[in-house]
């Protein structure tokens, strides 16, 4: 029980944490960075999907030119997430010239890090899921992407909100990701 103070006192400060607001666009993005999440011998998980789903929705309202989906593949996958994600989007229609599939990423920095040679110059939507949106608009800005934030909605666990909120908090505190 040593602990519970200390742990009670980390999340109080975890929920008292700003998180970071959307800004106003002086031009909407034309284009959306997709970051990965699981994928099963080449079927996004139901995260994926939804993610994949709002990205869809954009493509088809005609607000994107470009659909970037990025993500790497777990030892042993046949697919990465981004070959996952891009065969998913072509299956609905969405043209291969407008899709671009990053393939290498581990991580959310590596996801942003590897995804930005294949995004067009000006403002870029990064979709995720909601909880997941205020660590990956600071780490799109330590790297100079002009981003704005598409957060998707879902049923999310206390511990990945949880998760989320501290690897924020570490992100911004400059521990896990360097600072500009």
């Amino acid at each position: 029980m040593r602990w519970a103070l200390p742990l009670a006192l980390f999340l109080l400060l975890l929920a008292a944490l700003p998180q970071a607001a959307p800004r106003a666009a002086a031009t909407e993005p034309r284009q959306a960075l997709v970051l990965g999440a699981a994928q099963y011998d080449g079927e996004p998980s139901p995260a994926f999907r939804r993610r994949l789903d709002a990205a869809l929705t954009l493509w088809r309202e005609g607000r994107l030119d470009r659909i970037v989906v990025s993500g790497g593949r777990a030892q042993g996958d046949r697919y990465s997430e981004g070959e996952a994600g891009c065969r998913y989007l072509k299956r609905r229609g969405v043209p291969p010239e407008a899709l671009a599939c990053e393939t290498e990423s581990r991580s959310t920095w590596d996801n942003l890090r590897l995804a930005r040679p294949l995004l067009e110059p000006g403002p870029v939507w990064i979709v995720t899921d909601a909880p997941h949106m205020p660590r990956a608009l600071l780490l799109a800005e330590r790297l100079g992407l002009d981003a704005r934030g598409w957060p998707v909605e879902g049923a999310f666990s206390v511990e990945y909100r949880l998760r989320e909120r501290a690897l924020y908090l570490l992100a911004r505190l400059g521990v896990t990701h360097p600072r500009p």
